[in-house]
């Protein structure tokens, strides 16, 4: 048994959402101890409690040691073990700014919705825009391309990356463009060239939503696992663009602020 001495007051954060669960465990000074992400499924409260076991376990702590969790996300309200939730919005800008303390545009390309947020020098969010009601430009309309295409979702970064060209498709619309991809794979086009284009469709797709500031900052799973979408960006915009250390997670990180904070107060 642990020895009571040797115990931490730690905070978890945990971000339920469609696709994926994330949990984070920090300590008072803000550090994350622990972490972990995995397929949110059919149960919520389930992988929610999953998610909070494994973090806990990186973090060589014990669910007793943890003074207050916060959650968000679509399935907040499924996590039993918090004691209060925020916004998604909130606990992404809240993550990303503990990175990046400046002004900036947060860019979040998640498996079912995408997010541009904005916040000023103090970390205030000043204006937010959501895509929840089309796939196009997400990590499932990426899922159903490689469907299309028999590729692994662990092969697209590196397939755009080779691609010697790009072959641009004309639709936004996860139907059409899966018509499209299928009328390019029939004439034998490069497939890695069809994966940049792919790559270029969320891009696009993204950055119609609003209007950039001098700063950018891109997180989220797509964004973790494909970096040189985060390239592609950066070569369109003409910017460098801000990256936090595992972009997948600062959702969860931001819940864990916040319950942090409400401990503080």
């Amino acid at each position: 048994m642990r020895n009571k001495l040797a115990e931490r007051i730690i905070f978890a954060g945990v971000d339920v959402g469609a696709s994926r669960t994330k949990a984070a465990i920090i300590d008072s000074d803000k550090n994350i101890l622990g972490w972990n992400v995995r397929k949110s499924g059919t149960n919520f409260t389930l992988s929610s409690n999953l998610c909070l076991a494994e973090a806990l376990s990186m973090a060589h702590a014990d669910k007793s040691e943890i003074r207050i969790a916060y959650s968000t996300g679509y399935g907040r309200k499924n996590v039993t073990f918090a004691a209060g939730s925020r916004t998604e919005i909130g606990c992404h800008a809240k993550g990303c700014y503990h990175y990046f303390p400046i002004a900036m545009t947060i860019i979040d390309i998640g498996g079912q919705d995408n997010k541009i947020i904005k916040v000023d020098e103090n970390g205030k969010r000043t204006n937010f825009k959501m895509n929840r009601k089309c796939a196009a430009g997400t990590g499932a309309f990426l899922e159903e391309m490689c469907l299309r295409l028999d590729v692994g979702l662990e092969d697209m970064n590196g397939l755009a990356a080779d691609a010697e060209g790009i072959i641009k498709l004309g639709s936004y619309c996860t139907v059409f463009s899966a018509t499209e991809v299928l009328e390019n794979i029939r004439n034998g086009k490069p497939l890695a060239d069809l994966m940049k284009g792919i790559f270029y469709s969320v891009i696009k797709r993204v950055l119609e939503m609003d209007s950039l500031t001098d700063k950018v900052l891109m997180t989220g799973g797509v964004v973790a696992y494909n970096p040189y979408l985060v390239k592609m960006t950066e070569e369109l915009i003409q910017s460098e663009i801000l990256v936090p250390k595992l972009p997948q997670l600062t959702g969860a990180l931001g819940a864990a602020l916040f319950a942090l904070e409400s401990r503080q107060q």
